[in-house]
C-alpha cells in the first residue's frame, strides 16, 4: 500500500512541476509578445538605390572622376558618411 502511494505521489509531483514550467513559459511568452517594438524604419535612398548591398556599398570612387564631380562629392561629405546614410551624390551616374 505504501508503495502504490508513494507511485501515485511521485507522479503527481512530477506532473505538477512539468505544469507549472509550462505554465510559465506560457506566461512569459504572453506578456513578451506585446511588448512595444520599434517601428520598421524607412530606408534610406542609398538603401533602395542599392538593394541587393545588405551590409552596405563603399561610396569610395576607385575611377577617375571629374573635377566637378570630386566637389559634388565634397559638398554632400561623402568623406564622412556612414551606410545606410549615404547621400546618392556620393556616387558616380546617380
Amino acid at each position: 500500500m505504501t508503495m502504490a502511494f508513494s507511485r501515485i505521489l511521485r507522479a503527481t509531483a512530477g506532473t505538477s512541476a512539468i505544469a507549472v514550467l509550462l505554465a510559465a513559459g506560457v506566461a512569459h511568452s504572453t506578456a513578451t509578445r506585446h511588448l512595444d517594438r520599434p517601428a520598421i524604419l524607412a530606408a534610406t535612398a542609398a538603401q533602395e538605390a542599392f538593394p541587393d548591398a545588405d551590409y552596405g556599398v563603399d561610396p569610395m570612387v576607385t575611377g577617375p572622376t571629374s573635377a566637378s564631380f570630386k566637389i559634388q562629392q565634397a559638398q554632400a561629405g561623402c568623406d564622412k558618411a556612414v551606410w545606410p546614410s549615404v547621400p546618392l551624390d556620393c556616387y558616380p551616374d546617380r
